[in-house]
């Protein structure tokens, strides 16, 4: 199998160089040892005649490769290529990610993608090499990988967790695959991460520069009670079948997750990663904002990330509810659903039917609630990955009570969109005004301008 075009220079100046810019957007396979690793891996750099370049785990272990158990390929950040796009392959991927194949299988990825099965698998193959199934196994794979390198999960609550369906399955794959059993692959592991008050522990990998004080400060003010919270550097909250916790640590956030189901954990930690944009470009986003009037505000806050969303539909309703009132009141008629339709925020199909009557809302709010709660029940908007932001934003602002400023902000954080931006924004206005920036300045921004909202908002 060819691996996916690379221009073989540049990637393998990177791999000399170990250059962390350059983590999770390929994988270097070594010929002679059948071994994937991160441009970061600390091994000696190989020969230039025995390395291929691949852009996807997965096209590397379609190749017959395994991956290094020195720079634990599993641990990448995601490759921000992959997750800024809105064409079908981001989407898919992203879908994978959340659990969607593991799910419904190929058939019913491509259902939710409006496309033929046939044609998401001719898309893949041409943009990666491998089709979905295979991104999809990769992706349990060194979940697996990392569960049994990270924690003291049994072998079979692992199988289960990484989304296979049987134990023998598990074992058979990871035999064929990378060549030694779950157990063999345990036996040789160093010391686990230590158990929390919380069940399991994970590491999230995160690029530098981080911005970690100002996303725990975004979601601080925006916790819903009962549902999340936020104590000084530390995010917890309520999610189907148990609680997550997310914490800082060098280089990466520990995620402490108690969960009855282990098999959604996949969905969590992609999500996890989600809300935090942890597979944002901050150099990439530093250069473009940097060379415009913002630059004062982005040297101000290196690693700035714009928050997204545990669940787009929940995004979608705060926005909503909190449309010309503070923060503040938005948080507490958004207290107010929990506390009567909880412990966990209703989805979709429950809200459509929910009696929202003396929780605060004005007639018109709640019709625009329960309208744009059918349209996500039906299908006919997905905030959660499965349709093109364009597309999803046209479909938002179809609902009664939905106007751009209310559309942007659900693209901005449900929907991943890098270029969203809130017009009419009146906090974003204003500091525009008192720095002397242009409302024309505003296209300069492209492709960043959530990125630019965010830097606003935050030195307001």
């Amino acid at each position: 199998m060819a691996p996916v075009e690379l221009d073989f220079d540049s990637c393998y100046r990177a791999v000399s160089a170990r250059d962390a810019r350059f983590d999770g957007r390929f994988y270097t396979a070594v010929k002679t040892t059948r071994i994937y690793c991160r441009p970061i891996c600390p091994a000696r750099t190989p020969s230039s005649r025995n390395v291929r370049f691949y852009r996807h785990a997965a096209s590397a272990e379609a190749a017959g490769f395994r991956p290094c158990k020195r720079c634990r390929p599993e641990l990448s950040p995601g490759d921000p290529g992959w997750d800024l796009r809105g064409d079908l392959i981001g989407r898919a991927l992203r879908l994978i990610d959340d659990g969607a194949a593991d799910d419904t299988g190929v058939a019913g990825l491509a259902k939710r993608l409006h496309i033929t099965e046939r044609h998401l698998h001719r898309l893949f193959v041409t943009e990666l090499g491998v089709g979905p199934l295979a991104v999809a196994r990769t992706r349990r794979l060194l979940l697996a990988k990392q569960l049994l390198t990270e924690t003291g999960l049994p072998v079979t609550e692992v199988a289960f967790a990484a989304g296979f369906g049987s134990v023998r399955q598990f074992n058979a794959t990871m035999r064929e695959t990378y060549g030694f059993t779950p157990s063999e692959l345990r036996a040789t592991a160093g010391p686990k991460a230590e158990s929390s008050a919380a069940g399991l522990r994970l590491r999230l990998h995160r690029r530098e520069p981080y911005d970690v004080e100002g996303i725990f400060a975004f979601l601080a003010s925006r916790a819903i009670p009962g549902l999340e919270s936020v104590d000084g550097l530390t995010y917890t909250r309520l999610v189907p079948g148990g609680t997550l916790t997310l914490s800082p640590g060098p280089g990466v956030f520990h995620l402490d997750v108690q969960l009855d189901d282990t098999r959604q954990l996949a969905r969590v930690v992609a999500r996890c990663r989600r809300l935090l944009d942890l597979d944002a470009d901050p150099d990439a986003i530093a250069a473009a904002l940097g060379a415009t009037s913002l630059e004062p505000l982005v040297a101000a806050r290196p690693g700035l990330r714009v928050p997204g969303t545990f669940d787009g539909f929940e995004l979608a309703v705060r926005a909503v509810v909190g449309q010309q009132i503070s923060v503040a009141g938005a948080r507490t008629l958004l207290g107010r659903i929990v506390a009567r339709h909880g412990p966990l925020f209703p989805d979709a199909t429950v809200l459509a039917e929910a009696d929202l009557d003396g929780l605060g809302f004005t007639t018109r709010r709640m019709a625009t609630m329960k309208d744009l709660a059918e349209r996500v029940a039906d299908g006919r908007i997905d905030l959660d990955g499965g349709q093109e932001p364009a597309h999803a934003v046209a479909e938002l602002l179809k609902v009664p009570g939905i106007g751009p400023w209310t559309a942007a902000y659900i693209g901005l954080r449900a929907l991943r969109d890098p270029d969203a931006w809130p017009t009419g924004d009146l906090v974003l206005n204003k500091r525009m005004a008192a720095l002397g920036i242009p409302a024309d300045h505003i296209d300069r921004w492209r492709p960043w301008r959530a990125y630019a909202a965010l830097h606003l908002w935050s030195s307001s």
